[in-house]
């Protein structure tokens, strides 16, 4: 579970509710049904226009993967699961890597493993595993678009929300009661339009960004290992070269784990 999503809707929706009691305004307010139909209605309208249905289907998924954390493998584990297929290349060839095949849980890794044993050259799997990453970056680019757009477009609909109820305020300004009222009402859609823009469509999106950034940085570190172990490098080469790929700390970390391990050896 992805328990930053939860704490930050949790706690944006809190601050907001909060917030109107401190200022004395009354949470009742926010039970406004012709609010909610043109913000969210119209936000939807929208996306349906702007958007074709094939990309629209995968609003559920995009949602979910914002909810459930991701299922990658961590970047020191896949260094040393590199060099360990390093060793075993330099020791009886890449066919000797054929037994681990089916070992490999993602399909990416495991289809440029084969790649590389069945003996294409560098540029060739080089060629298709790049164009694999860039697709799959393309996908997550149009997901992460559409709630960029859901998020441009609520606050816009919130004026227009406010504006329909000032209207409707306006026609009758026989009770100053109620008309006060009324214009409090008109408000709240441009309090939706803003929550629902600046505090779940826009941050969902930066979410599904974050994440895709962390998948293709994975896949990258994928290519250059399968490369690096088909030029037949040596393990302390293809830990140097895939080192990059991790923060200080996590080389620092990577570095403590390695000293550890041949200390237990002696």
């Amino acid at each position: 579970m992805e328990i930053a999503t939860i704490i930050g809707l949790i706690l944006g929706l809190v601050s907001v509710l909060v917030g109107m009691v401190i200022k004395g305004a009354s949470i009742t307010a926010l039970i406004n049904p012709a609010a909610y139909l043109i913000i969210l209605g119209g936000t939807a309208a929208t996306i349906f226009i702007g958007f074709p249905m094939a990309e629209l289907k995968k609003v559920p998924k995009l949602i979910k993967m914002t909810f459930i954390k991701q299922n990658l493998m961590d970047k020191t584990d896949l260094i040393a699961m590199f060099m360990e297929w390093a060793s075993i290349t330099r020791r009886e060839g890449l066919l000797a890597l054929e037994a681990k095949v089916e070992e490999i849980d993602d399909a990416f890794l495991r289809n440029g493993m084969r790649m590389i044993i069945d003996g294409n050259d560098q540029e060739f799997v080089s060629d298709v595993l790049m164009e694999d990453i860039n697709a799959t970056e393309e996908r997550h680019r149009s997901g992460a678009l559409i709630f960029s757009q859901a998020g441009m477009y609520a606050p816009s609909l919130g004026v227009l929300g406010a504006v329909i109820g000032l209207i409707a305020a306006l026609s009758d300004m026989s009770d100053m009661n109620a008309l006060s009222h009324a214009i409090a009402a008109a408000f709240v859609a441009t309090l939706l339009g803003i929550f629902t823009g600046y505090v779940i469509c826009h941050p969902l999106a930066n979410k599904l960004k974050r994440l895709s950034k962390r998948e293709v940085e994975i896949r990258l570190m994928m290519v250059e290992g399968l490369l690096s172990i088909q030029s037949g490098v040596s393990t302390i080469a293809i830990s140097q070269k895939l080192s990059v790929f991790l923060t200080p700390t996590e080389r620092l970390n990577m570095s403590e784990r390695e000293a550890g391990a041949v200390e237990q050896k002696d």
